[in-house]
């Protein structure tokens, strides 16, 4: 299924491929104005799944529900659901993500309504809350005594330790609130953050017979009609569920069975609405000490769980991510075996791979480990910068080297999504970096939603200077995100700034990618994957935002950049070659496969085509241009030899020269019409 804006009051670029119940939109004020909320503004969407098609309208959007509920055809699960009002928190959400949610699991007002609508829920609630206040009660006691008696950094250690194992023992819901304060160094200090990192990984399963159970009440039927065999142990276990493999009794395969724990459901409801009634009374020292209220820390929170418990979703997001990779021989997604999928069931196909938790046979299964690492950093930020749909838990467990070179990944319940506006702006900030303008910087801070519209940011820019300077002040050999997230915390933590979900995520992705580059290989240097792939696609990409922002890269202070040219193209070559050399690709390659998404070439055409008419049509441009080659009072032609020599094995001129001809008659009227114009102008 996927969604296209059309007739939209504001700017809307196109969405992310196959985003199923996701909608992009960027409001009318443009990308660099401050973010304000919205009164009004209209989207029609289109919904199409199969032949079928369905148009509705959602007006108001940040402050108005969808009030229909229609089946979208047979064979589709979707549907409107009528909801609630949103609480002026997640119409904020909304806002600061750019992204239009149609199909909402959580709001305030639903999940109030099942939980007080359950028999027995005052009585619930009330047992639950002494429970919950009880046990952080004594937890902050012994905090504020050991802050009295003057030890308390000497015991931090313990005292993270005894948060994480209370935590465990309150449930799911406290469980997954850990893994999530174990990135947000915007609310806790750091040590405490690498305690409750171990929640991630290390949770206690439940019994394969009420697994077992479960699966069977999904499916419908008995386990052996289903499976010829299933795995007497789990293979993995986490907060909301555990792993198990089987064999298809009918095809032989074998897949993987998510199970959800059992009666979880209303358990992560109520707590919800616990977190949220506290979250009102710590309005006050949220807004003092992060910049926004505790309701949409809690909000964002809860959206995300109640995405999580629901694996039908999860089969959506496994589906949305092989349409993103079809045609990339480097990255391998699982199937979903839908038929067999449910909420709380979820079936697809078995990894055969080595798990990165495992470095050292990655290394003995003779897997080039530095063109596999290359294919994770180029596979990550592709997910991040170009498709905005992102893997959110991208850990060692979750990551599987496969022997052909290719990376594939599992688990796609927590994943996270970036508008069009998000991964703009998150450009815009390389190149401010780039480009050392710090306080452009800080207002892209402002953009992302980490500052409330209209903070000033004065204050923050030396200290982004300070950081960015000390982390690539010796070169790229020396980066590391992690010394630079470090850095980061720190400034997190002494300003109001509140890191929203979707970039903890991203900054978690980052910190964990890196983390398995630099357990498989201790040298590796991640930043040099990284820019060859953000040079690639600045030169390569058609997006005229992309074009408007290798334009601010190539000019400084009015200036046309030579060198950095020339890098850019280095590094674009570098990054084609490393990719184009993954066994995976070549295997590819060989079968004469047409719809690759890697190239052995860095293909200049749509860029040289586009520069060319910027040259024509752009008069500021121009001018710029003929000032580069005759600055300093000579005739800098041996700048474009050498820019040619870089590029003269990757151009291929019919290919060009045919581009140029099919577009030559489009030039001439634009010519035209651009005369025409400047000659009544001048009347």
């Amino acid at each position: 299924m996927d969604f296209l804006c059309v007739n939209c009051t504001s700017t809307a670029p196109s969405p992310t491929k196959h985003l199923s119940s996701r909608v992009h939109a960027v409001p009318s004020h443009g990308l660099n104005a401050p973010l304000q909320a919205p009164t009004s503004f209209k989207y029609r969407l289109r919904i199409r799944r199969g032949k079928r098609a369905l148009q509705f309208r959602v007006s108001n959007v940040a402050s108005s529900a969808i009030e229909t509920q229609r089946s979208l055809g047979s064979g589709g699960e979707s549907r409107l659901e009528p909801s609630n009002k949103p609480s002026a928190a997640m119409e904020q959400l909304d806002f600061e993500r750019g992204v239009c949610v149609p199909f909402r699991k959580y709001t305030p007002e639903n999940v109030r309504n099942k939980v007080l609508g359950s028999r027995g829920a005052i009585v619930s609630l009330i047992s639950r809350g002494v429970e919950i206040v009880w046990s952080l009660g004594l937890y902050w006691s012994a905090l504020t005594y050991d802050c009295f008696v003057g030890r308390d950094e000497e015991v931090v250690p313990f005292r993270a330790r005894q948060l994480r194992n209370l935590l465990c023992d309150l449930g799911p819901s406290f469980i997954k609130a850990g893994q999530v304060l174990a990135n947000r160094p915007d609310i806790i200090r750091e040590d405490y953050m690498n305690e409750l990192c171990i929640l991630q990984d290390d949770v206690p399963s439940f019994p394969n017979q009420v697994a077992f159970n479960i699966i069977e009440e999904e499916l419908g039927r008995p386990l052996e009609a289903v499976f010829s065999k299933i795995s007497s142990r789990t293979i993995a276990a986490a907060s909301l569920g555990q792993v198990y493999r089987a064999t298809l009794r009918d095809s032989g395969e074998e897949v993987a069975i998510k199970v959800q724990r059992p009666d979880i459901e209303p358990i992560i409801y109520r707590d919800l609405f616990l977190f949220r009634t506290l979250a009102s009374f710590l309005n006050g020292i949220s807004l003092q000490k992060l910049g926004c209220n505790a309701e949409l820390i809690v909000d964002e929170f809860g959206e995300k769980l109640l995405e999580e418990l629901d694996y039908t979703l999860e089969a959506r997001n496994i589906e949305d991510f092989i349409v993103n990779f079809k045609g990339d021989p480097t990255v391998k997604i699982p199937r979903v075996y839908k038929q067999l999928c449910g909420p709380r069931v979820l079936v697809m196909e078995w990894i055969d791979g080595i798990r990165c938790t495992n470095p050292q046979a990655v290394k003995d299964a003779g897997i080039d480990v530095n063109g596999f690492l290359t294919v994770g950093v180029s596979a990550a930020l592709r997910q991040l910068l170009e498709f905005g749909l992102f893997h959110g838990d991208p850990h060692p467990g979750n990551i599987f080297a496969m022997q052909d070179g290719r990376i594939a990944y599992v688990d796609f319940g927590n994943v996270a999504v970036l508008s069009q506006q998000n991964k703009q702006i998150l450009i815009d900030a390389v190149v401010h970096a780039v480009n050392e303008d710090y306080v452009e910087m800080a207002n892209d801070f402002t953009r992302l939603g980490f500052l409330a519209p209209g903070t000033d940011v004065s204050p923050i820019v030396p200290s982004l200077e300070s950081i960015w300077q000390n982390s690539v002040g010796k070169g790229l050999s020396d980066f590391n995100f992690r010394s630079v997230t470090g850095k980061f915390n720190q400034l997190v933590y002494n300003y109001p700034i509140r890191i929203p979900e979707r970039f903890s995520l991203v900054i978690r992705s980052l910190l964990t990618q890196e983390g398995i580059c630099f357990t498989l290989q201790p040298d590796f240097k991640f930043l040099e994957v990284a820019y060859p792939y953000v040079a690639k696609r600045l030169l390569t990409d058609p997006n005229p935002a992309l074009r408007e922002r290798l334009i601010q890269v190539l000019f400084k202070d009015g200036v046309f950049q030579w060198k950095r040219l020339e890098n850019l193209i280095v590094l674009a070559k570098e990054n084609v070659t490393k990719l184009s050399s993954n066994p995976a690709f070549q295997a590819k390659d060989m079968q004469g496969s047409r719809d690759l998404q890697v190239s052995r070439k860095l293909d200049l055409t749509d860029t040289i085509k586009d520069g060319a008419r910027l040259f024509i049509f752009d008069e500021g441009i121009r001018r710029k241009l003929i000032l580069a080659l005759t600055e300093d009072s000579k005739l800098h032609i041996q700048e474009l030899v050498d820019v040619y020599r870089l590029v003269e094995d990757q151009i291929d001129v019919p290919s060009v020269a045919v581009e140029v001809a099919r577009d030559f008659p489009t030039v001439v009227r634009d010519l035209m019409l651009s005369w025409s114009e400047s000659v009544l102008a001048d009347r």
